[in-house]
């Protein structure tokens, strides 16, 4: 049974729960606003000729992808008796 097929579990609410951790949930989502913010500064880095915050920006992104999946493959491989509600 793949990932697509498997039943989805709810709470007592009807909200969905996953296998995650807050530190995960913490991770993704810092990471995530990091990465907009590093794209949105390294593009006005390069408009405005900045060679050295392009590339800054440039390496911030990386390493806030790298954060990002890292989360998640932590969030995938977690203990199946961590169940927290999703959002």
């Amino acid at each position: 049974m793949t990932s697509e097929e498997q039943p989805e579990y709810r709470s007592a609410d009807g909200k969905p729960m996953v296998s995650t951790t807050p530190r995960d949930v913490v991770h993704i989502r810092l990471g995530s606003f990091a990465l907009v913010a590093t794209i949105g500064i390294g593009v006005l880095g390069f408009v405005a000729g900045l060679t050295w915050l392009t590339v800054l920006m440039a390496l911030l992104t990386v390493a806030a992808i790298v954060d990002i999946v890292l989360a998640v493959r932590r969030q995938s491989h977690a203990r199946k008796g961590t169940t927290t509600e999703a959002g």
